[in-house]
């Protein structure tokens, strides 16, 4: 049964409009001619912390109690849900610290820093990094956890992009959205085809790694070992006891494909090249999908690819640059 509603996302819409974006949807004419359908990019990597994910974080946080928010918040993050609890939180007050594995980017650590909040890092996976954020959560008057993948008012704060997307886009029959744990892919999911049901929803993850893809072929949530990637951002767990993304993955999503690391790099340099637009491996899944001929154009109607996140590694872009 699936856990999230669209009731869920529009009530959480107001508190995610105090701190996000409504994110332009722009259509993508050498995309579009490439594959022989009108495709437009849903441009997350504009969002004020440079991704997605401070939807999530804005529905959560703004939703808390003066009493929980004094408490102060604590997550885990490869960077771009950490940096978005801690801009929140700065916003509204409340003190936020952020766990890391030891394998985050330095510039993402940085950026982490930069933005006021504590550092927990420690430990060589995301798993590891959940771990200690709930342990610390779970002590008495410790501060809220929030949990990027497991908690549904985060879920349904990543929904409302689904909800700009029908908006935008009525004629939208192909939606492709980044996964990881599926917080982004569940919400959007949920949002679109409630608004429009003849729409497909594709997931598109790296090859190494990719656990919801793993998860859903095993029938039940499993565990893998990070390995490096372009896509930084798409690592991490589902976490073994997954009732809030995972059945509606399951339920609602059309199918996962895997990109490689050549491809992810082919569409970060094409969203460079043709549209000066700077986008992360995650980010870039989706037109690399595309790009690589893994993802059937819809036979009518028009393609969205949502673009999640722009935090990539500054020597990463400049080699970008270079490959141009």
């Amino acid at each position: 049964m699936t856990r999230l509603h669209i009731a869920d996302i529009e009530h959480v819409r107001g508190r995610v409009a105090r701190f996000a974006d409504v994110t332009p949807l722009r259509h993508t004419a050498p995309l579009s001619d490439q594959i022989g359908a009108d495709v437009a990019l849903k441009l997350e990597s504009l969002q004020p912390t440079g991704s997605f994910k401070v939807r999530g974080a804005a529905a959560k946080l703004a939703g808390l109690s003066p009493a929980d928010l004094a408490r102060g918040v604590i997550t885990a993050s490869t960077g771009n849900h950490g940096r978005a609890v801690a801009h929140v939180a700065r916003l509204l007050g409340a003190t936020a610290t952020i766990c890391l594995s030891e394998h985050v980017p330095a510039s993402k650590v940085d950026s982490l820093r930069r933005a006021g909040c504590e550092l927990d890092i420690a430990g060589d996976s995301q798993d590891a990094a959940f771990a200690r954020a709930a342990a610390i959560a779970g002590q008495d008057g410790g501060p809220v956890l929030v949990h990027s993948v497991l908690d549904p008012v985060v879920v349904a704060g990543q929904g409302t992009c689904g909800l700009e997307i029908a908006e935008q886009c009525s004629a939208a029959r192909l939606v492709v959205v980044p996964v990881s744990g599926g917080g982004l892919l569940a919400g959007v999911a949920t949002a679109v085809k409630a608004r429009l049901p003849a729409a497909q929803v594709v997931g598109v993850s790296m090859e190494g790694g990719a656990v919801m893809h793993a998860s859903l072929a095993a029938g039940h949530p499993v565990r893998l070992p990070e390995v490096p990637t372009l896509a930084d951002s798409l690592q991490g767990g589902l976490g073994c006891d997954n009732d809030v993304t995972f059945p509606v993955v399951r339920q609602l999503v059309d199918e996962i494909v895997l990109v490689t690391e050549d491809e992810i790099a082919a569409g970060m340099r094409y969203a460079l090249g043709e549209h000066r637009l700077v986008l992360e491996g995650a980010g870039a899944v989706g037109i690399a999908a595309l790009l690589a001929g893994k993802i059937a154009r819809p036979d009518s109607g028009s393609v969205v690819v949502v673009c999640s996140g722009a935090n990539a590694e500054p020597e990463v872009i400049a080699e970008m640059a270079r490959r141009l």
